[in-house]
């Protein structure tokens, strides 16, 4: 039986450094991508799983047998506003151009748009008015989480911000734990239904305002083989990555409807 295939660019980003090694550690066998030409040899294996951007993903996928999964593009916003915690609402480019005061504005898969708070409509850069942005409250997170999800839970987590600045340490190190396994064991059995089986969940605390207290709130859903680890447990990210955008064939029935098009 042939070893599974981790197939990523020939320059990757530093998470995909170390999951190429933890593959490998796993005997897997490594194979880079020299642009978007796929070659013979990793076309009808069976066996490939990728970890890529979505513009190569999109290009290569289909040849090499994989099924990239992701969130679908409303998922924030069809969120209640409990787990939420801010007004999002899904718009086209177009649409947001309207916009008359600031808004966090960013694509719910691509990541052409600078992701940021805009004054108003008039400041977001060219681009096909037909493209499907999020449009957001404007907010303050405190602390932010990057959880890797497998079946509906937690498989590892990293915190990656505080206060807007990159401060990753290990959830396990940190003395919010207790926190954010609450918050995401809420969400996941009341929401995981909604989303892939392997994915990245990003969660955070926002910042009291006005007469709100703090509290937890879903900052956005992710692919997760195109996720930064952070300080996540590399061959638990590997687990998650690899579910994400593994074999077609392998692909499970309830999988289907998050399948990237």
């Amino acid at each position: 039986m042939n070893a599974d295939l981790f197939v990523l660019p020939a320059v990757a980003n530093s998470t995909g450094e170390l999951l190429a090694d933890a593959a490998a550690a796993r005997g897997m066998t490594v194979s880079r991508l020299a642009g978007r030409s796929v070659p013979d040899e990793l076309r009808g294996t069976g066996s490939a799983h990728l970890y890529a951007g979505p513009r190569l993903a999109a290009a290569v996928a289909e040849e090499i047998g994989v099924a990239p999964m992701e969130p679908v593009d409303s998922w924030l916003a069809d969120l209640p506003d409990a787990v939420r915690g801010r007004r999002v609402r899904t718009a086209t480019l177009g649409e947001a151009r309207r916009l008359v005061g600031p808004a966090f504005v960013k694509e719910p898969r691509e990541k052409g748009l600078s992701a940021r708070v805009y004054p108003d409509g008039s400041h977001l850069p060219a681009g096909d008015p037909d493209t499907v942005v999020l449009v957001s409250e404007v907010v303050r997170f405190v602390v932010e989480y990057r959880l890797f999800v497998l079946d509906g839970r937690v498989h590892t987590a990293s915190r990656y911000l505080t206060f807007g600045q990159l401060d990753p340490v290990p959830l396990s190190h940190s003395s919010r734990r207790a926190d954010v396994e609450d918050f995401a064991g809420m969400l996941l059995d009341r929401h995981g239904d909604t989303l892939p089986s392997a994915v990245v969940v990003d969660v955070g605390l926002l910042a009291a305002e006005g007469e709100r207290a703090p509290h937890w709130a879903v900052v956005e859903a992710n692919m997760a083989w195109f996720s930064h680890a952070y300080a996540a447990d590399i061959d638990r990210v590997l687990d998650v990555a690899l579910r994400a955008a593994g074999p077609t064939e392998r692909l499970a029935h309830t999988d289907q409807c998050f399948v990237r098009t």
